[in-house]
Protein backbone atom coordinates (compact mmCIF):
# COMPACT_ATOMS: atom_id res chain seq x y z
CA UNK A 1 0.00 0.00 0.00
CA UNK A 2 1.45 3.49 -1.13
CA UNK A 3 2.07 5.87 1.94
CA UNK A 4 0.06 8.32 -0.18
CA UNK A 5 -3.11 6.03 0.29
CA UNK A 6 -4.39 7.62 3.66
CA UNK A 7 -3.98 11.22 2.39
CA UNK A 8 -5.76 10.37 -0.78
CA UNK A 9 -8.67 8.97 1.67
CA UNK A 10 -8.29 11.38 4.22
CA UNK A 11 -9.10 14.25 0.89
CA UNK A 12 -11.61 12.38 -0.62
CA UNK A 13 -13.71 12.19 2.96
CA UNK A 14 -13.45 15.68 3.46
CA UNK A 15 -15.13 15.89 -0.16
CA UNK A 16 -17.58 13.41 0.70
CA UNK A 17 -19.00 15.52 3.09
CA UNK A 18 -21.05 17.77 1.10
CA UNK A 19 -22.18 14.87 -1.02
CA UNK A 20 -23.59 13.07 1.87
CA UNK A 21 -25.71 15.48 3.47
CA UNK A 22 -26.92 16.36 -0.24
CA UNK A 23 -27.92 12.54 -1.03
CA UNK A 24 -29.46 12.12 2.43
CA UNK A 25 -31.76 15.13 2.36
CA UNK A 26 -32.66 13.96 -1.29
CA UNK A 27 -33.12 10.42 0.13
CA UNK A 28 -35.30 11.36 2.88
CA UNK A 29 -39.07 10.58 3.07
CA UNK A 30 -38.42 7.88 0.24
CA UNK A 31 -38.08 4.60 2.77
CA UNK A 32 -35.48 2.68 2.34
CA UNK A 33 -36.70 -0.06 0.07
CA UNK A 34 -33.18 -1.05 -1.38
CA UNK A 35 -31.84 -1.90 2.50
CA UNK A 36 -31.67 -5.85 1.69
CA UNK A 37 -29.92 -5.66 -1.67
CA UNK A 38 -26.05 -6.63 -0.19
CA UNK A 39 -27.55 -9.44 0.70
CA UNK A 40 -27.40 -10.93 -2.44
CA UNK A 41 -23.90 -10.28 -3.07
CA UNK A 42 -22.89 -13.34 -0.32
CA UNK A 43 -23.67 -17.39 -0.61
CA UNK A 44 -23.33 -19.39 2.94
CA UNK A 45 -22.91 -22.66 0.49
CA UNK A 46 -20.19 -24.63 0.54
CA UNK A 47 -16.96 -23.28 -0.93
CA UNK A 48 -13.47 -24.30 -2.84
CA UNK A 49 -10.57 -23.26 -3.45
CA UNK A 50 -7.66 -24.37 -5.41
CA UNK A 51 -4.85 -25.01 -3.02
CA UNK A 52 -3.30 -28.61 -4.90
CA UNK A 53 -1.79 -26.66 -7.67
CA UNK A 54 2.50 -27.16 -7.73
CA UNK A 55 4.68 -24.93 -5.57
CA UNK A 56 6.43 -22.73 -7.82
CA UNK A 57 9.17 -20.65 -6.67
CA UNK A 58 7.98 -16.80 -4.82
CA UNK A 59 9.57 -13.81 -6.84
CA UNK A 60 10.14 -11.23 -4.46
CA UNK A 61 7.45 -9.36 -5.57
CA UNK A 62 4.84 -12.53 -4.96
CA UNK A 63 6.13 -12.94 -1.44
CA UNK A 64 5.31 -9.05 -0.83
CA UNK A 65 1.85 -9.27 -2.58
CA UNK A 66 0.79 -11.68 -0.75
CA UNK A 67 1.85 -10.15 2.66
CA UNK A 68 0.35 -7.18 1.63
CA UNK A 69 -2.64 -8.75 0.66
CA UNK A 70 -3.06 -10.52 3.95
CA UNK A 71 -3.58 -7.64 6.28
CA UNK A 72 -5.17 -5.68 2.93
CA UNK A 73 -8.07 -8.25 3.86
CA UNK A 74 -7.39 -7.96 7.71
CA UNK A 75 -7.96 -4.36 7.08
CA UNK A 76 -11.57 -4.89 5.12
CA UNK A 77 -12.65 -7.46 7.65
CA UNK A 78 -12.01 -5.27 10.96
CA UNK A 79 -13.61 -2.14 9.41
CA UNK A 80 -16.74 -4.14 8.45
CA UNK A 81 -16.93 -5.82 11.87
CA UNK A 82 -16.69 -2.59 13.56
CA UNK A 83 -19.20 -0.73 10.92
CA UNK A 84 -21.59 -3.57 11.80
CA UNK A 85 -21.64 -3.40 14.95
CA UNK A 86 -21.93 0.36 15.17
CA UNK A 87 -24.81 0.34 12.65
CA UNK A 88 -26.18 -3.22 12.84
CA UNK A 89 -26.46 -2.65 9.01
CA UNK A 90 -26.35 -6.52 7.78
CA UNK A 91 -24.47 -5.64 4.35
CA UNK A 92 -21.40 -5.15 6.59
CA UNK A 93 -21.91 -8.36 8.35
CA UNK A 94 -22.36 -10.73 5.22
CA UNK A 95 -19.17 -8.57 3.34
CA UNK A 96 -17.13 -8.91 6.48
CA UNK A 97 -17.87 -12.96 6.69
CA UNK A 98 -16.55 -12.95 3.02
CA UNK A 99 -13.50 -10.90 3.80
CA UNK A 100 -12.72 -13.96 6.24
CA UNK A 101 -13.23 -16.35 3.41
CA UNK A 102 -10.40 -13.87 1.75
CA UNK A 103 -8.39 -13.89 4.70
CA UNK A 104 -8.10 -17.76 4.77
CA UNK A 105 -7.21 -17.71 1.01
CA UNK A 106 -4.31 -15.64 1.31
CA UNK A 107 -3.05 -17.34 4.85
CA UNK A 108 -3.20 -20.66 3.28
CA UNK A 109 -0.70 -19.83 0.53
CA UNK A 110 1.17 -18.22 3.03
CA UNK A 111 1.43 -21.05 4.87
CA UNK A 112 2.10 -23.04 2.40
CA UNK A 113 5.31 -21.39 0.84
CA UNK A 114 6.07 -21.19 4.59
CA UNK A 115 6.11 -17.28 4.64
CA UNK A 116 5.81 -15.25 8.25
CA UNK A 117 2.10 -14.60 8.56
CA UNK A 118 2.14 -10.53 9.12
CA UNK A 119 -1.17 -10.59 11.52
CA UNK A 120 -0.93 -13.43 13.11
CA UNK A 121 -2.38 -13.17 17.00
CA UNK A 122 -3.27 -9.41 16.12
CA UNK A 123 -6.68 -8.52 17.85
CA UNK A 124 -9.34 -6.99 15.63
CA UNK A 125 -8.39 -3.59 14.77
CA UNK A 126 -4.70 -4.31 15.74
CA UNK A 127 -1.74 -4.07 13.17
CA UNK A 128 2.10 -4.18 12.77
CA UNK A 129 1.74 -1.30 10.22
CA UNK A 130 1.53 2.12 11.19
CA UNK A 131 0.23 3.01 7.96
CA UNK A 132 -2.42 0.20 8.26
CA UNK A 133 -3.19 0.81 12.00
CA UNK A 134 -3.39 4.90 10.45
CA UNK A 135 -6.09 3.72 7.48
CA UNK A 136 -8.07 1.68 10.26
CA UNK A 137 -8.10 4.50 12.40
CA UNK A 138 -9.35 6.93 9.57
CA UNK A 139 -11.33 4.48 8.16
CA UNK A 140 -13.37 3.79 11.28
CA UNK A 141 -13.77 7.06 12.41
CA UNK A 142 -14.99 8.10 9.07
CA UNK A 143 -17.56 5.08 8.94
CA UNK A 144 -19.09 6.28 12.38
CA UNK A 145 -20.44 9.60 11.34
CA UNK A 146 -23.27 8.04 9.63
CA UNK A 147 -24.75 5.07 7.81
CA UNK A 148 -24.07 6.75 4.75
CA UNK A 149 -20.29 7.32 5.51
CA UNK A 150 -20.08 3.48 6.33
CA UNK A 151 -21.31 3.01 3.34
CA UNK A 152 -19.03 5.09 1.57
CA UNK A 153 -16.03 3.97 3.25
CA UNK A 154 -17.13 0.09 2.23
CA UNK A 155 -17.03 1.33 -1.36
CA UNK A 156 -14.05 2.62 -1.00
CA UNK A 157 -12.10 -0.38 0.51
CA UNK A 158 -13.20 -2.44 -2.29
CA UNK A 159 -12.36 0.15 -4.83
CA UNK A 160 -8.73 -0.39 -3.08
CA UNK A 161 -9.08 -3.99 -3.13
CA UNK A 162 -9.66 -4.71 -7.05
CA UNK A 163 -6.84 -2.00 -7.77
CA UNK A 164 -4.44 -4.00 -5.32
CA UNK A 165 -4.97 -7.40 -6.90
CA UNK A 166 -5.47 -6.10 -10.25
CA UNK A 167 -2.24 -4.24 -10.17
CA UNK A 168 -0.51 -7.86 -8.11
CA UNK A 169 -1.98 -9.87 -11.09
CA UNK A 170 0.23 -8.00 -13.24
CA UNK A 171 3.00 -9.66 -11.44
CA UNK A 172 2.20 -13.11 -10.69
CA UNK A 173 3.07 -16.09 -12.44
CA UNK A 174 2.10 -18.55 -9.65
CA UNK A 175 -1.09 -20.60 -10.72
CA UNK A 176 -2.04 -21.13 -7.26
CA UNK A 177 -1.52 -17.29 -6.21
CA UNK A 178 -3.15 -16.36 -9.58
CA UNK A 179 -6.40 -18.35 -9.18
CA UNK A 180 -6.82 -17.26 -5.37
CA UNK A 181 -6.38 -13.63 -6.50
CA UNK A 182 -8.75 -13.83 -9.38
CA UNK A 183 -11.18 -15.36 -6.89
CA UNK A 184 -10.42 -12.21 -4.22
CA UNK A 185 -11.10 -9.49 -6.83
CA UNK A 186 -14.32 -10.99 -8.35
CA UNK A 187 -15.64 -11.16 -4.66
CA UNK A 188 -14.80 -7.38 -4.12
CA UNK A 189 -16.46 -6.69 -7.28
CA UNK A 190 -19.77 -8.16 -6.10
CA UNK A 191 -18.70 -6.29 -2.73
CA UNK A 192 -18.18 -3.01 -4.42
CA UNK A 193 -21.56 -3.59 -6.42
CA UNK A 194 -23.54 -4.14 -3.30
CA UNK A 195 -22.26 -0.60 -1.54
CA UNK A 196 -23.20 1.06 -4.88
CA UNK A 197 -26.22 -0.12 -4.83
CA UNK A 198 -27.26 1.51 -1.66
CA UNK A 199 -25.46 4.64 -2.29
CA UNK A 200 -27.41 4.66 -4.94
CA UNK A 201 -30.49 3.77 -3.59
CA UNK A 202 -29.80 6.84 -1.26
CA UNK A 203 -29.28 9.54 -4.25
CA UNK A 204 -25.32 9.03 -3.90
CA UNK A 205 -22.65 8.23 -6.84
CA UNK A 206 -19.57 6.48 -5.43
CA UNK A 207 -16.78 8.60 -6.70
CA UNK A 208 -13.35 6.81 -7.53
CA UNK A 209 -10.54 6.58 -5.66
CA UNK A 210 -8.35 4.10 -6.85
CA UNK A 211 -9.61 2.73 -10.22
CA UNK A 212 -11.24 5.22 -12.38
CA UNK A 213 -14.34 6.47 -12.37
CA UNK A 214 -15.55 4.40 -15.76
CA UNK A 215 -14.05 1.24 -14.34
CA UNK A 216 -15.84 1.60 -11.07
CA UNK A 217 -19.30 2.76 -13.02
CA UNK A 218 -18.80 -0.63 -15.26
CA UNK A 219 -18.39 -2.84 -12.50
CA UNK A 220 -21.89 -1.32 -10.28
CA UNK A 221 -23.56 -1.17 -13.46
CA UNK A 222 -22.53 -4.90 -14.39
CA UNK A 223 -24.66 -8.37 -13.37
CA UNK A 224 -23.08 -10.09 -10.07
CA UNK A 225 -20.79 -12.66 -10.62
CA UNK A 226 -21.52 -16.06 -9.68
CA UNK A 227 -18.74 -19.32 -8.95
CA UNK A 228 -15.22 -19.56 -8.76
CA UNK A 229 -13.10 -18.83 -11.58
CA UNK A 230 -9.75 -19.97 -12.76
CA UNK A 231 -6.13 -18.46 -12.53
CA UNK A 232 -7.38 -16.82 -14.94
CA UNK A 233 -10.52 -15.34 -14.12
CA UNK A 234 -12.79 -17.56 -16.14
CA UNK A 235 -15.37 -19.44 -14.55
CA UNK A 236 -15.07 -23.07 -13.98
CA UNK A 237 -17.77 -25.49 -13.65
CA UNK A 238 -18.11 -29.14 -12.64
CA UNK A 239 -19.12 -32.16 -10.38
CA UNK A 240 -16.66 -31.45 -8.13
CA UNK A 241 -17.20 -28.26 -7.21
CA UNK A 242 -20.77 -28.20 -5.54
CA UNK A 243 -19.07 -30.52 -2.55
CA UNK A 244 -20.43 -30.76 0.60
CA UNK A 245 -16.72 -30.68 2.45
CA UNK A 246 -16.17 -34.06 3.74
CA UNK A 247 -15.33 -35.71 0.65
CA UNK A 248 -11.76 -34.57 1.05
CA UNK A 249 -10.16 -34.00 -2.04
CA UNK A 250 -12.33 -33.89 -5.26
CA UNK A 251 -11.75 -32.99 -8.80
CA UNK A 252 -12.98 -30.04 -11.31
CA UNK A 253 -15.02 -32.71 -13.37
CA UNK A 254 -12.06 -32.88 -15.97
CA UNK A 255 -9.55 -34.13 -13.72
CA UNK A 256 -7.19 -30.85 -14.43
CA UNK A 257 -7.71 -28.86 -11.40
CA UNK A 258 -7.73 -30.51 -7.82
CA UNK A 259 -9.89 -28.77 -5.23
CA UNK A 260 -10.01 -29.26 -1.26
CA UNK A 261 -13.72 -29.25 -0.43
CA UNK A 262 -13.35 -29.33 3.10
CA UNK A 263 -13.53 -25.20 3.62
CA UNK A 264 -15.55 -22.63 3.04
CA UNK A 265 -12.73 -20.19 1.91
CA UNK A 266 -15.06 -18.75 -1.22
CA UNK A 267 -18.56 -19.06 -1.23
CA UNK A 268 -20.55 -20.00 -4.60
CA UNK A 269 -21.71 -16.89 -4.81
CA UNK A 270 -19.10 -14.51 -3.71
Amino acid sequence: MKTNTLKRLQIFFLASCLVLGAGSAMAAGNGNGHGNNGGQTLGSGSGAMVSQLPYQDLSQEEEQGLLKMREEEKLARDVYTYLFETWQDSVFSRISEAEQRHMDAVGALISKYGLIDPVEGLAPGQFNSSEMQDLYNSLTQKGAESNEAALQVGATIEDLDIKDLNDLLETTDNDDIKTVYQNLVKGSRNHLRAFGSRLAALGISYTAQFLTQEEVDAIINSPQERGRVDKDGNPVSGPGMNGKGHHGHGNGGNGRQKWVLNSQIFSKSE
